[in-house]
Formats: structure tokens, sequence, C-alpha cells
């Protein structure tokens, strides 16, 4: 019945039906629990001046886990800019870990340059564990501007975490772009880079619409084996006449045996008349 009579109040005037419901969401016995769970979602539907404070204090003070859930999730439904500030204000202050996470996938939600300014801010923050700023790494890459990409570029080189720098690598890869790709090849470049982000910044930028031209220059600039077996594999995933010839190039030409075997496993798996001839010259020659 009192369920029933909280539906009642969607009927009524707002001026009306607000009092109640900030007198429910301000009690703490575990009685009313599920209906301050419907009253949050009764609040966010208002659209009032005030709607942002109320939710935020059940955000911060109540003591149901379930309410505190809904509270994030109805701000992130209250397109404002209060919402955004009631949002980073929980990103920053809450202290349960279930909700700060709820709060950056909520500001994810958020177009507005202010709700990616506060992600951005907390995916800087050293003390956030790593998980956290992982997932902030990650909805920054899904909004595709300008600013997220700089601050991911400039984060990069900052992060000690071999974890955050490849979720870096993969967001700016999901961005796209020739920016984006001309700063994942340097990466895959740069000898004072481990093997392993040079090479998992290669296989990103191949997958980030980098253009063979600039994949088949790096084979000159590199001279590391294991550089030269992911740039061979991502050759070998393009479906270009230019990254095929880079393939028979290498297994005709290459002066290590085991990467021009490589090479030639790779023609084995293509289709193309070209790759078979090419096979075909190496098992002619004298």
């Amino acid at each position: 019945m009192k369920v029933a009579a909280l539906n009642a109040l969607q009927q009524m005037d707002q001026s009306k039906a607000g009092p109640i419901l900030r007198r429910l969401l301000a009690r703490r016995d575990p009685g009313t629990a599920c209906l301050r769970r419907k009253a949050v979602f009764l609040v966010a539907q208002q659209r009032v001046p005030g709607t942002e404070d109320i939710l935020l204090e059940s955000v911060r003070s109540d003591p149901d886990l379930e309410v505190r859930r809904q509270a994030v999730f109805w701000l992130s439904q209250v397109g404002t800019d209060r919402a955004v500030t009631a949002l980073d204000s929980v990103v920053r202050f809450s202290k349960d870990p279930e909700i700060q996470d709820k709060a950056v996938f909520a500001l994810s939600q958020h177009d507005s340059p202010k709700a990616q300014e506060a992600l951005r801010a907390y995916a800087e923050r050293a003390e956030v564990p790593e998980e956290a700023r992982g997932k902030a790494i990650f909805w920054l890459g899904q909004r595709q501007t300008p600013e997220n990409a700089a601050f991911l570029r400039g984060l990069y080189g900052r992060l000690s975490s071999r974890e955050l720098r490849k979720k870096i690598l993969f967001s700016l890869s999901q961005m796209g772009g020739e920016e984006n790709g001309r700063w994942l090849i340097r990466v895959a470049a740069d000898s004072s880079e481990t093997i392993e982000m040079r090479k998992q910044a290669l296989f990103w930028a191949g997958q980030a619409g980098v253009s063979t031209a600039d994949l088949t220059k790096l084979y000159g600039s590199v001279s590391d084996r294991e550089m030269r077996e992911q740039l061979i594999f991502v050759y070998s995933q393009r479906k270009d006449a230019a990254a095929l010839d880079k393939l028979i190039d290498i297994a005709k030409s290459d002066p290590q045996p085991e990467i021009r075997k490589r090479a030639l496993f790779w023609l084995g798996q293509s289709d193309d008349a070209r790759a078979l001839q090419a096979i075909q010259d190496i098992i002619d020659q004298p």
C-alpha cells in the first residue's frame, strides 16, 4: 500500500509531492529502504531546482547501498551542469569504490565538456586505484574529442603503470584519427620503451587505421626481431596490395632466415595469386 501511495505522488503537483519525498529520503530506518529506492526515482523525474542536491544527499548519507546506487544513476539522467558538479563531488570524495565507479560511468554518459573535464581529473589522480583510473581512461576514449585525445597522449608519459599505459594505447586506437595514429607509431618506434609496450602500440596502430605506407616505412627503422615479427603480423591483417608487397619483399630478401619464414607463413594464409607466385619463386630459386 505504501508503494501505491508513492506512485500516487506522481500524479500530484510537484510543489505538494516534493516535501513528502524529501521527508521520506531523510529517513534512515531499514524498513523504509524500499520506499527510498522508489523515492529517488520520483525525485529525479521532477526536474525542479534542488533535485541534484536531494539526490546527492542520498548518495552521500543513505545507509542502503541500493538507494545510493539508484541516486547516482538518476543523477546521470538529470542533464544539468549541477548534476555534473554533484557527480564530480561523488567521484572526488566518496569512500565507497562501487559508488565512485558508478559515478565515473554516470559522468561518461554526459555530453558536457564539464563532465569530460571531471573524468580527466579523476584519471590523473595518482591516489585513485588503478582499476578505477583504467575505467576513466576507457570512457575518455569513447568520447572522441581533441581534448580527450591530447590529454591521454600527455598522460601516457606520466604513468608508471604498464596496465594503464596499455589502456591509453587502446583508447587512442578507438578514437582513431591521423594524429593519434602518428603518436602510436612513434611509441612503437621508440627504443626507450619496452618491447611489450612497443608491440602493443604497433598492434593498436594497425587497428586504428594507420596507413599501410606509414606501417611499411617503420620496418626499416626497427631492428628488434620481435618488433619485425609484430610488423609482419600487422601487414598480414591488411587486405591491400601494399601490405602484401611488403610481406613478399620480406620473405624474399630479409637477412634473417627466421623473419623470412614468418613472412612466408603469413603468405601461405593469403588467397592472393601474387602470394602463391612469390612462394613458387622462392621454391624455384637455385
